[in-house]
C-alpha cells in the first residue's frame, strides 16, 4: 500500500510590525525599543510621514539601527528607491503594477513583499513574478476600502493552504489576532493601533503574541 507523504509543517507563526507615519524619529524611538522588546518580531514595515528624499533616508537610517541589531527585518511601505541608500532589508509595495515596477530595486538580495490584492489573481501573480510574501486585509489607501473581514480570512486560509509562499494577516485590533492565526497565516501584522493603546506598546504586543501562542489560535 502506497503511502502518502504529509507536508511539512510551517515554522511557528510571528508577528508583524506596522509602524504609524514616522517623521520625528527621536520621539518615536523610545516606542519602537519598546515594541521590539516585548516580544518576538519578525519585520518592522516602517511607513514615513512626507518629506525629501535626504530626510527619508535619514529617518530610514536611524530606524534600521534600532531595528536591524536586534535579527529583525526593516521593510520601507512603497519606498522601493530609498531601500540601497537606507541600508533597510527590503519594501512592502502595494498593489501588482508598483510590486512589478520596483522589483529591479530588489531583487535578488533584499525582500519584496506585497498587499493592496484584490483578487486571488493578484495574490498568484504577484508571487509568480517574484513577491517574498503576500498580505491580506491591510487598510486601503485614502479613499479606499478595506477588504471585507470574511473575505480576508477566506483569502488567508485558501493561500495558507494551497500555496507554500509565506502570507500575512493584518490584524485591525487585537480581537482579530486569533482568528487570522487560525487561517494558517505565516505572520500576523499588528496595525497602528498597538501604538496608541491606553495600556501602552509593550502590553499591546505582549497580548498579542500571548494569543497567537495560545493553542486555540491555532
Amino acid at each position: 500500500m502506497t503511502q502518502r507523504l504529509s507536508p511539512p509543517p510551517r515554522p511557528p507563526q510571528r508577528l508583524y510590525l506596522t509602524t504609524p507615519p514616522v517623521g520625528d524619529t527621536a520621539a518615536f524611538m523610545p516606542q519602537l525599543e519598546a515594541a521590539l522588546s516585548a516580544a518576538d518580531i519578525a519585520a518592522v514595515l516602517l511607513r514615513l510621514a512626507p518629506a525629501d528624499q535626504r530626510t527619508l533616508v535619514n529617518r530610514a537610517k536611524a530606524v534600521a539601527e534600532i531595528v536591524q541589531r536586534r535579527d529583525v527585518a526593516l521593510l520601507l511601505e512603497d519606498k522601493a528607491e530609498l531601500v540601497a541608500r537606507a541600508g533597510a532589508d527590503g519594501a512592502h509595495l502595494t498593489g501588482v503594477e508598483a510590486f512589478a515596477a520596483a522589483l529591479a530595486l530588489l531583487k535578488p538580495d533584499r525582500i519584496a513583499g506585497c498587499g493592496g490584492l484584490h483578487s486571488r489573481h493578484d495574490a498568484m501573480l504577484a508571487a509568480e513574478t517574484g513577491a517574498d510574501y503576500v498580505m491580506f486585509g491591510e487598510p486601503p489607501p485614502p479613499g479606499g476600502h478595506r477588504l471585507p473581514w470574511p473575505q480576508s480570512q477566506e483569502r488567508l486560509t485558501w493561500w495558507a493552504e494551497l500555496f507554500e509562499g509565506p502570507c500575512v494577516g493584518y490584524a485591525a485590533s487585537l480581537d482579530e489576532v486569533a482568528p487570522l492565526a487560525q487561517t494558517g497565516a505565516d505572520f500576523i501584522a499588528l496595525g497602528e493601533w498597538i501604538w496608541t493603546q491606553p495600556q501602552g506598546v509593550t502590553a499591546a504586543i505582549e497580548a498579542a503574541a500571548e494569543t497567537l501562542a495560545a493553542p486555540a489560535a491555532r
